[in-house]
Order: structure tokens, then sequence, then C-alpha cells
């Protein structure tokens, strides 16, 4: 084996190892483990996340409120945006290069070439991150699915957090959503606190009877915890009392159910977490591409006077459903034109995401994803938004499209939103030059 130089070139090789990207089991990963000195049994207290939406949102709040309370914290969420060293984020720092690729030689050595895949021998190398290096807590995000997640080795986590099951990846998860709930259901352990955000009735009915079967104890949103906003205040009330608090620095409305879902965790996990370090963490609260509002940048001098740049990796129905509803409430507040600039994945329901803007967008720009071999062609995308009835012309890129949007006339600045999917997303930091930190 030639000597490594970089992770990428490490992560080039791990695709070698299976001859599918996503494979669903414990087995392989369990072995590796095993291998490499049981990692996952040495790590800090785990807050598991599993969920279709909100689950990477829902970890933003959690680290920032720990945070605020000068807890060192790690952090495993996926997929990254620019760069893969945002997935693993030790005890407040995204991990360097020289512990990645330490990391990433030791898998493969006690790898030795066996079948794994690339989401399975990157999550063993960052557990072995995390036990080597100290911290109070462990954020851990579910991959896809959870029963058979590589996550899912985790025997006794301090909690389980369920944030809302919709329909995402069909191929894996199947189309049920009874179905997809189960296997979100699968990161519940015995005896073990469970959190839930709020589901709609079928997913939440396969959740609490899993969470009963194991004696475990649930708390579900809108039942045994609340919030709701008040004088412009976010207010968060439990069987403990009431929490009045600013408003999530993340915008939408649905970042106050993912905010509320995050103070029950960590309510339940770590009982006397000062009010203060909620209050803190709702104003410092981060997570890109998310509802992000591009302020600077190469992409964001492209767009006319005035005008606002928004980017966000929505790309399901459900996605959907809550971008629209945050694009609703800020035409209520200062009303302007919304052009969209979107490019999705053929294995994503595009036609569910893009109803959702139907009425409400005056106009779309599609375009590729680029460097995704899953990418829908822009006159697919185009053709799927004709069908909402909306407005749709193709563009090469998006820069194509902002150079469109610039050249016309504006009576009044459009508000502009880049969507589709994350890796989409991904690509408008790159060339934005603003990749998050």
């Amino acid at each position: 084996m030639s000597e490594v130089q970089t992770s990428e070139d490490q992560l080039a090789r791990f695709l070698s190892l299976h001859p599918r990207k996503i494979d669903l089991s414990l087995g392989r990963i369990e072995a590796l483990l095993e291998k490499l000195g049981a990692p996952h049994r040495r790590l800090p207290p785990v807050i598991h996340v599993a969920g279709t939406n909100g689950k990477g949102s829902t970890v933003a709040f959690m680290r920032a409120f720990l945070e605020a309370a000068s807890k060192r914290v790690h952090v495993y969420t996926s997929p990254h945006l620019v760069r893969f060293h945002e997935r693993i984020r030790l005890a407040g720092k995204l991990v360097s290069e020289a512990d990645l690729v330490q990391a990433f030689a030791d898998c493969e050595k006690a790898n030795a070439g066996a079948a794994i895949t690339l989401f399975e021998i990157t999550t063993a190398a960052a557990f072995k991150l995390f036990a080597d290096h100290p911290a109070d807590y462990l954020l851990l995000e579910v991959g896809l699915g959870g029963r058979f997640d590589a996550t899912n080795v985790i025997d006794r986590p301090a909690a389980s957090v369920i944030t809302p099951v919709s329909y995402d990846h069909p191929e894996f998860l199947g189309t049920e959503l009874a179905g997809i709930a189960g296997e979100k259901a699968g990161i519940i352990k015995r005896d073990t606190p469970v959190i839930s955000g709020w589901q709609a009735n079928v997913a939440l009915d396969v959740i609490e009877k899993q969470a009963q079967r194991l004696r475990a104890p649930i708390l579900v949103g809108g039942q045994d915890f609340n919030c709701y906003e008040q004088h412009g205040r976010f207010v968060y009330e439990d069987q403990r009392g009431l929490l009045d608090l600013p408003r999530p620095r993340l915008p939408g409305q649905h970042q106050f159910e993912n905010a509320a879902t995050a103070i029950a965790a960590l309510r339940t996990v770590v009982p006397d977490l000062p009010a203060a370090a909620y209050e803190e963490g709702m104003g410092k609260v981060d997570w890109p591409a998310r509802l992000q509002r591009l302020s600077r940048g190469a992409l964001f001098s492209m767009i006319p006077e005035g005008a606002e740049l928004w980017l966000d990796g929505g790309h399901n129905e459900a996605g959907g459903k809550v971008l629209a509803e945050a694009m609703a409430d800020f035409e209520e507040s200062a009303a302007r034109p919304l052009v969209l600039i979107c490019g999705t994945l053929n294995t994503k329901d595009t036609a569910g995401f893009l109803a959702r803007f139907s009425g409400l967008a005056q106009e779309l720009y599609a375009v590729a994803v680029p460097g995704e071999h899953a990418a829908r062609s822009a006159a697919e995308v185009a053709a799927i938004a004709r069908d909402a009835e909306i407005t749709a012309t193709e563009a090469s890129g998006v820069p194509d499209a902002l150079r469109a949007i610039s050249s016309r006339r504006w009576a009044v600045p459009p508000r502009i939103l880049i969507t589709g999917s994350l890796y989409l997303a991904g690509e408008v930091l790159k060339e934005n030059g603003t990749p998050p930190d």
C-alpha cells in the first residue's frame, strides 16, 4: 500500500471496499470495532438521534445548549457539505486532518481489506476518535434509518431521540410510514429514555409500542412537552415548568419544535443544566444550509442590489412543507417576489417537494446538482416545476441562474432561495467561499 497523504486519498480507497455505497447491516462494523479495541464502549454519555427531518437541527440546538454550559461536546453528523471533517466534531472543534488521517489509517489496517461500506468504516474511525479524546457528551446522529445504521452499535445511550418521521429513502426504508417509523424506532434501547418530536399518529403509534416493549420511558412532543411563541419570545413547557427564552437563531417556525425536542432531551439527560445555558444557546445555535441567509461571498455579490439570498438543503415533501411555510412567513412580514433555484436527485420526491411552493414561488430556475450521478437534469427539474404550476427556466448552474435573475429589472428586489439538495447546498457554500468552519 502506498503512503497515505490525505484523508481524501483514504476516502477514495474506502469506496472500493464494498460494491454498494449503502448496505444496511451491523455485522461488519461490529467486527471492525472489536479489532479496534471496542472504542464504542469507551464513549462519554451518548444522545442518539434518528428521524427523517430535523435531526441535524436538533443536534445543533443540543450542542449550543451544552456548550453554553461549558460542556465539552463530541458531535457526529452526516452528510457533510464541503469537507468530510464537518462530520466529526471533537470537544467543540472539527477534527483535524492529522487526527482524521491517523484514525482512518488505524481502521484500514484493522479492517485488512474486508468488505465494509464507506459509512461503516468512517463511523468506526469516528468512534475511535471520540473514545480517544475526552468529552462530557456525544451527540450521535443516525446516518440512514436507525435499526441497521452503523451508529446503532451503542448498547446503552443516555437517551434516544426521534425527530419527525416522514417519507425518504424508499429504496432502503420502504414506502409505508409505519415501516419507516419502525426503522427509526430501532434505536430505542431497553430502559433508556426516549424523546420523540412531533409525529404523525401512524409513526407515533409504532414508536410508542417499541418503547413500551422495551420498558423505555417516553416523552412526546405536543403531549409531554410543548412550545409556543409569546410576545416575541420562545416558551417551552413540560412537567418541570416553563422556560421563557429568546426566539431561536435558526429561522422558521419548524425550528421551535426542534429546539423544544432538544430541550426535552437535555432536561432528561442533564436535569441540572441551568436556564442560562438555554438562554445563551438559543442565540448561538448554528446549522449551515438549513434556511441559512448568505450575506457575503462570490455568489452573494451576483444578486440584485437589495435582494436576499437564502440556502436550504430541503429535499423531501416534509422538508418542502416547513420550508414553504417559512417563506410564507417571510412574505407576510416583508413582501418580496420569491425566486427558487432548485436542483434535486432522482432518488428524492421532487414533485412532492415543489408542490409546496405552488402559488408561493413566482418562478424557478432549474439546475443539475454538480458531480452527482443521481442528479436530475435541469430539464427534468423544470418539467416537474411546471407540473406544479411554477414558471420554470433551465440554467447551466447556480451562477448562470443568478446572472439571469440580476439581468432583470425588479420593482421590489427578490427573495432568492437555493434549495432541493444538501449536495447542491454544499456546492453553493464552496463556490460562494463560505464553507462551514
